[in-house]
């Protein structure tokens, strides 16, 4: 499904902290905290009690950290120029929560990134904003050097509290087949084209 032109999408660099800050903060429509607020997208970074020991406070921290520091830890959606999506991604390594997980384990030692969250502003939802993002997310992985790209969606119907990972369909429509089911969630991975070395003949 091509993007729509009013969303674009872009590296999460320490010059888009306001707007990070601005989305995870922004009370929904019918006000209240959102959870962006407490969680900063650390939960797979994370393992045990971690993440709600910092939650808040500390965790927000961490992110701003990460962020400051260059590491480009996601990709911020904009639609009509104002931030409304988030997407987490990176090598799988790097989320301890994800490598220590008995369902979510590795299926084979190839180079592997994952998605591992979403988050869309309310006001945002049905948009067009998360497969934007999946579509960049892929992009980013393939130019990286990866060979696939996971993820951990949870089936329609499946309860809120679980759908920060993303709903299947989305999945399977971006060309990701499933491998295996892990309870609350199901393993999909996508094949990403191998990169061309420097000065290949193509």
């Amino acid at each position: 499904m091509p993007t729509p032109s009013f969303i674009r999408v872009h590296p999460a660099t320490p010059d888009r902290w306001a707007d990070l800050t601005a989305l995870f903060e922004r009370k929904g429509p019918r006000g209240g905290t959102p959870q962006t607020d407490g969680c900063w997208c650390q939960f797979w970074r994370l393992r045990g009690n971690e993440h709600w020991s910092g939650h808040g406070a500390g965790n927000r921290a961490a992110f701003r950290e990460e962020v400051a520091g260059g590491e480009e830890p996601g990709l911020l959606a904009y639609l009509d120029d104002v931030a409304a999506g988030w997407c987490r991604s990176g090598p799988r390594e790097a989320f301890p929560r994800l490598e220590h997980s008995r369902m979510l384990a590795r299926v084979d030692d190839e180079p592997t990134w994952s998605v591992v969250c979403f988050y869309v502003h309310p006001a945002a939802k049905r948009q067009g904003v998360a497969a934007a993002l999946l579509g960049e997310a892929v992009a980013r992985a393939a130019s990286a050097g990866a060979r696939f790209l996971e993820a951990y969606p949870v089936r329609p119907g499946h309860p809120d509290i679980d759908a920060y990972t993303g709903y299947l369909p989305m999945f399977l429509a971006a060309g990701f087949e499933p491998v295996r089911d892990a309870g609350r969630r199901v393993l999909v991975r996508r094949g990403l084209p191998a990169r061309r070395a420097a000065g290949a003949c193509p």
